[in-house]
């Protein structure tokens, strides 16, 4: 009789537990619609259509026009380029499928750039998501990280960041390339990386925008997966975690030379410089997710790195 009054105790507080706990997707995370874009590239580097893939509600763009979703808060490292006039596109993320439904593939590539038969050059592009948007079209490749505008405003305090994800991660040393002058290879293995990460963000009277971190799950992969692992869950710790069991040095405060940018006020894009931890129990502005299939600065990574990712969603406890 004990017994079973224990297990009826038990299956009731693993009632209770479920009832209490909510998973909210994140709008397009489910990636099962896509918008598929169509540009034609100038005829100095060979004038072929590329297909670039996006985020949101299904449907197709003719041409070399800039592309902004005002409903899908995903951006991604696809974009259009206009660099001295001369077009051009980069796509490293892609839809695949998943189950009956659609996923998101993300890949480490060299994209090949060849004009006039003078200039042959391969930039190395790791396939990237995030919440926010790239600002296109892109007329340079200096400072990547001044062409994303990084987060989306957000209040919430979620428990865990939870997803599907298959990886195919080749073993081998990193390549450096930038197209401007040779590759370089680089000891050290490349790891694909997702991350959560909650800001309390102020601006100045100078326009300059501040942060404080106020919640943290930041996660690195590397071992090959023979299949879909579902429902892989990333907690989300607050306050200063450098003390926590378990911390790594790449979990930290955003460097200020690394610093993700935003618009201000003013509507200028500026970096977010991220100042400090925040109070565990402060409330965030700002929401950051990332996906990527390299970890390391741009045009560093594995070729051939693949991650597939699907499903992803914010838990509440």
């Amino acid at each position: 009789m004990k017994k079973l009054f224990f297990t009826l105790g038990l299956v009731a507080l693993m009632s209770v537990t479920a009832a209490a706990e909510k998973v909210v997707p994140i709008s397009y995370g489910n990636f099962d619609q896509w918008v598929t874009r169509h540009i034609k590239e100038s005829a100095v580097i060979g004038g072929q259509t590329k297909t670039v893939y996006a985020i949101g509600p299904t449907q197709t763009i003719e041409g070399a026009k800039p592309y902004h979703s005002s409903k899908s808060p995903w951006g991604s490292s696809n974009v259009y380029a206009k660099v001295m006039g001369v077009v051009k596109t980069s796509n490293a993320v892609f839809p695949d499928t998943h189950g009956s439904g659609k996923c998101v593939k993300l890949t480490t590539m060299l994209e090949h750039v060849k004009a006039m038969g003078i200039i042959n050059m391969d930039v190395l592009v790791s396939g990237t998501i995030f919440l926010g948007r790239m600002i296109e079209p892109l007329t340079s490749t200096k400072s990547p990280y001044s062409k994303m505008e990084m987060g989306v405003p957000f209040t919430g305090r979620p428990s865990h960041l939870q997803f599907d994800y298959k990886l195919t991660a080749p073993l081998g040393d990193r390549t450096y390339s930038s197209g401007f002058g040779s590759k370089k290879t680089i000891r050290g293995r490349d790891y694909a990386e997702v991350f959560i990460l909650l800001q309390r963000r102020w601006e100045d009277s100078k326009g300059r925008l501040h942060a404080a971190r106020v919640g943290t799950g930041r996660m690195r992969l590397g071992a090959s997966t023979a299949s879909w692992v579902n429902g892989y869950r990333i907690p989300v710790k607050y306050g200063d975690i450098t003390k926590q069991p378990g911390f790594q040095s790449y979990q930290g405060l955003i460097p200020k030379e690394k610093s993700y940018y935003a618009r201000n006020s003013k509507g200028k894009m500026v970096p977010v410089v991220e100042e400090q931890w925040d109070d565990p129990n402060a409330t965030p502005t700002h929401m950051l997710v990332m996906v990527s299939s390299g970890c390391g600065t741009a045009y560093v990574g594995t070729v051939g790195m693949t991650l597939w990712v699907d499903n992803i969603a914010l838990v509440y406890k």
